[in-house]
């Protein structure tokens, strides 16, 4: 036996979330038995977990999408017991059980090794939030980083954090945007040179193109904001766009597409190729500070998650929550 916070949903379409012992024959079919050590809480957590359950489809349901720990069986000649692993994306912890118990089975393909240079709990400390952010670094690099401050929206959420700290890092000036004056410090700490306000970038585009002024953006937020940045990229700059906070509409023109030749690249974190996601987890081990991460953690147990799972809902999280499963 083993716990798990379950979701269950009853004849009248409630939701509730509770802390079980469950047995091992409730698990999905799978190549991997993996021992969890550490999860998350992300946005899609906060509505799987939720009243009316968001993105689960069926019930009872675990969710977690994303986790780390040591392999315990497998039939997959990549992995053998005692292997360290992580696991983000392909639908974990939504349309199938996650990362939400002391033990998961998965497909083998869906798993990376841990690198070296990264424990469990420093890589969910990272989490799918800075997989994705290492994933927008990426694209901006292999499209070139123009000269000037990288502006990341949403810096004091999971994605923004960690890329505020990896920019930095590499040696990038960042410009983190922020609705929290609170945060000031925090993103300071991490790396950001400067600081601005969210109300200064979230307001309604009155012309297409405005002053050139960012190297490159790691857009966290969408919508409105997105649609504002467009017009302030430098010539041939990029914004690598991973969130729809502010919504999936863009009230944009196609005139800083065209007359600053300014790259939209879409980053989608759940179905990324194998290679890739080595290549990007490499990346984190080697390239995200390990102090930096320290500061970003929000310890936390299974217990915890259902009120967690509405803080996030409700934009009151900064940094990352580790969840302990076995705390």
């Amino acid at each position: 036996m083993f716990k798990a916070l379950v979701v269950e949903k009853d004849d009248d379409g409630k939701t509730s979330a509770s802390v079980q012992e469950i047995g091992l024959d409730r698990l999905p079919e799978g190549d991997v038995t993996v021992a969890v050590e550490y999860s998350t809480v992300n946005y899609k957590d906060g509505l799987c977990i939720g009243p009316g359950g968001g993105l689960v489809r069926n019930y009872p349901h675990v969710p977690g999408i994303d986790f780390a720990g040591t392999v315990e069986a497998s039939d997959d000649a990549r992995y053998k017991a005692g292997d360290k692993v992580v696991l983000t994306g392909w639908r974990v912890g939504e349309a199938y059980w996650g990362g939400y118990a002391q033990k998961a089975r998965v497909k083998g393909d869906w798993l990376v090794p841990l690198p070296s240079g990264l424990d469990t709990r420093q890589a969910m400390a990272v989490g799918t939030a800075g997989f994705t952010a290492m994933l927008a670094v990426m694209a901006l690099e292999d499209h070139g980083i123009k000269d000037g401050p990288v502006l990341v929206t949403g810096a004091a959420g999971g994605v923004g954090s960690v890329a505020t700290a990896i920019l930095a890092n590499l040696g990038h000036r960042v410009a983190g945007v922020t609705g929290r004056p609170e945060t000031a410090d925090y993103l300071t700490a991490l790396g950001a040179s400067q600081i601005v306000a969210r109300e200064e970038i979230n307001e309604t585009v009155k012309r297409p193109l405005e002053a050139e002024t960012w190297g490159g953006c790691v857009d966290a937020v969408g919508g409105a904001m997105l649609a504002r940045v467009l017009g302030q990229m430098k010539y041939g700059a990029s914004v690598a766009a991973v969130g729809l906070a502010g919504g999936a509409g863009l009230p944009a023109t196609v005139i800083p597409f065209l007359l600053r030749g300014v790259n939209l690249l879409g980053i989608d974190s759940v179905m990324q190729p194998y290679d890739n996601r080595l290549r990007a987890w490499t990346r984190i081990a080697r390239d995200l500070p390990m102090d930096k991460l320290e500061a970003m953690i929000r310890p936390a147990t299974l217990a915890d998650l259902p009120g967690l799972g509405r803080d996030i809902l409700k934009g009151q999280v900064k940094g990352r929550i580790v969840v302990d499963v076995n705390g």
